[in-house]
């Protein structure tokens, strides 16, 4: 079939690839304008732009999808016969939507209809789920609420974070897509309604969500930092400065004692706290202006002892 695909990060990047080595003819590809990045602010491409200049893909950027007349234009003469949208960061209007013959299906990262919206993925990570996985739905013009083509399961571990996570569901995204590009092609797909009535939000994360509170427990801590690994990064206060914790690992799951309390220096390992239900082994830190740093090193070069307080 002949593609339009809509995608901008790296999670996109994944589907885009899988389209181009397919039997599929990715006509043109639709991402957001270049914008400032890092600490110089240096215009910089998306992840999606950079994988299609690659192979010669003709790319669009528009300011605004809605209202945009010379855009429609443009998707009116490239007469595709899909559209392909994965994690592109604009709702699309209707009249897009259902322009080419088989309209626009999404690339969905969480079973549906759990976790519709902007983080599906960190929330649940989060939320301490054990499982979730990738969806392919039809575009409506509500969000995230079209019929599902197809969902592939996925195991949460404790080994999980936000970029391990990311990665495997963005992966099984891309052959699900294909999967089901095909059976679309040959008409043997099939669409299941979502059950409304069962539907959650994903809204996006802030960066006050990163800040630890010490008393609830080393389960639900321990979800959060992995969680934010990328951004806001999981965050508590230590001799009067922010320190942001990087990556920890549950000691266990039913102790109690003085909330944020360094219990215990484990040698080679790293910084044993207190929270509010289990304790908590802190394995990597960042301390203000500083590179991240093993909490081994953390423990030499900031004298750290038992009784200091992480609040």
């Amino acid at each position: 079939m002949k593609i339009v695909f809509w995608g901008t990060p790296d999670f996109a990047v994944e589907s885009l690839k899988a389209l181009l080595k397919s039997n599929h003819k990715v006509l043109a590809v639709i991402t957001q304008p270049d914008k400032p990045k890092g600490r110089g602010k240096k215009i910089q491409p998306p992840p999606v732009k950079e994988e299609a200049l690659k192979h010669n893909i003709p790319v669009i950027q528009p300011e605004k999808v809605k209202n945009n007349q010379e855009l429609l234009n443009t998707l009116k003469k490239l007469n595709p016969d899909i559209f392909v949208v994965v994690a592109y960061g604009k709702i699309l209007p209707e009249e897009i939507i259902n322009l080419p013959k088989h309209k626009t299906i999404n690339v969905h990262a969480s079973l549906l209809p759990e976790y519709r919206g902007a983080a599906p993925i960190h929330r649940a990570i989060m939320e301490g789920k054990e499982k979730t996985g990738v969806c392919i739905m039809e575009i409506t013009p509500q969000l995230d609420a079209g019929d599902i083509y197809a969902c592939k399961e996925i195991e949460i571990k404790d080994s999980d974070d936000i970029v391990s996570l990311h990665d495997k569901l963005a992966k099984e995204g891309a052959k699900l897509l294909i999967d089901v590009l095909d059976k679309i092609e040959k008409g043997q797909i099939h669409k299941t309604p979502q059950n409304h009535e069962k539907a959650t939000y994903a809204k996006p994360i802030q960066k006050s969500e990163g800040k630890i509170d010490w008393s609830k427990s080393a389960r639900e801590i321990f979800n959060q930092i992995r969680a934010l690994k990328v951004w806001p990064k999981a965050y508590t206060k230590f001799r009067d400065k922010e320190v942001k914790i990087l990556d920890a690992q549950i000691i266990d799951e039913k102790s109690t004692g003085e909330l944020g309390e360094i219990v215990e220096i484990m040698k080679d390992k790293g910084i044993v706290v207190q929270t509010g239900k289990g304790k908590l082994l802190i394995k990597k830190i960042q301390f203000p202006s500083s590179k991240p740093i093993s909490a081994v090193e953390a423990v030499r070069g900031y004298h750290i002892k038992t009784g200091e307080k992480f609040q």
